[in-house]
């Protein structure tokens, strides 16, 4: 065997020694099925939102922080059942720069929203609307809630359709590690 051949021989044992360890990323599961990693990410689409005061936002506005970002309305009862998780996510790891955009796609925007955080009790979670749908529309979104998890560099890493016990130790592992990677 040559000296290239051997060399060629050892980087590829020592690359498949480390892809793995950078490309596992820990299970997690909601009600209708597990979290599924885009491998690899992908550029995010330009979407845009607003928020309570009705200043436009932009996912390129929390670029360098790993952003879950989740569709939501309420009329959704599955929606519904996850937003007080979502909320408890965003207060335990805003911390280490993974922040929960909540969007609502309700028609009714802040009058039909506003109420619900505070009969809810939903007090750490911004409020994020899009009553027109696109941002939804530009992630292809087939149903809600639909959660998709956006890296710090601003790329799609994954997602999971219906609703998760978000606040739970197996999807605070997933989240750190995606936003790790």
């Amino acid at each position: 065997m040559s000296i290239s051949r051997r060399a060629l021989i050892a980087a590829c044992g020592a690359w498949s020694l480390a892809a793995p360890a950078r490309a596992q990323v820990p299970e997690f599961r909601g009600q209708l099925g597990p979290f599924v990693p885009r491998r690899p990410p992908v550029d995010a689409p330009a979407i845009s939102f607003r928020d309570a005061a009705g200043k436009e936002l932009a996912l390129a506005d929390f670029r360098g922080r790993a952003l879950v970002v989740n569709f939501w309305a309420t009329w959704c009862a599955p929606c519904v059942e996850e937003m007080p998780a979502l909320d408890r996510l965003h207060a335990a790891l805003s911390a280490d720069g993974i922040e929960v955009a909540a969007i609502s796609v309700d028609r009714g925007g802040l009058r039909q929203v506003a109420p619900f955080f505070e009969v809810n009790g939903l007090k750490h979670l911004p409020v994020y609307l899009d009553p027109t749908g696109a941002s939804m529309r530009a992630f292809a979104v087939r149903g809600l809630p639909t959660t998709i998890v956006i890296d710090r560099q601003g790329r799609d890493a994954g997602r999971l359709e219906g609703a998760a016990h978000w606040d739970s130790e197996p999807a605070m592992r997933l989240l750190r590690a995606l936003a790790r990677a």
